[in-house]
């Protein structure tokens, strides 16, 4: 085999169709648009969503819901995420930079810290929010639990 001899499979390459160049093309006249009508002219493009003057599904089907523009998004972080992070860095205290840091949350999250898992050491933490669980986990292996804004 030699490159020189290389060509593809026999009928998987077609001819472009040139369509408008005369009656005698077979695609000639219309260029295979059809008569008339908006699809047939040049610079025709439809609006998202038409369906050809029947009533777009988005206008057949009804609105609900509603999205609240003061919703608060939190990062959610469980005990013992945190337990592991006093783990490896053996630190005292955790706060969004150590956080941040560590690859738990993002410069721009909120955090809240949630109560699966167990903590096991004593541990000062300051973040946005907490839950009850957490919280109440927090304090009782003496450790203080403060949000900060």
């Amino acid at each position: 085999m030699k490159l020189n001899g290389l060509k593809p499979a026999k009928g998987s390459v077609k001819s472009n169709f040139r369509r408008g160049r005369g009656q005698g093309s077979g695609g000639g006249g219309t260029a295979t648009r059809g008569h008339k009508g908006a699809q047939s002219r040049s610079g025709h493009s439809s609006k998202r969503g038409f369906e050809g003057g029947q009533m777009p599904l988005q206008r057949r089907l009804p609105k609900f819901g509603f999205k609240n523009i003061n919703r608060v998004e939190y990062r959610g972080i469980n005990l013992d995420a945190i337990q592991s992070l006093v783990e490896k860095l053996k630190v005292t205290e955790i706060t969004c930079d150590t956080l941040i840091k560590n690859g738990l949350a993002s410069k721009n999250d909120q955090v809240k810290i949630l109560g699966r898992g167990e903590l096991k050491s004593k541990v000062d933490v300051k973040v946005q929010a907490f839950t009850a669980t957490a919280k109440a986990a927090i304090e009782a292996k003496g450790g203080v639990a403060t949000q900060v804004k």
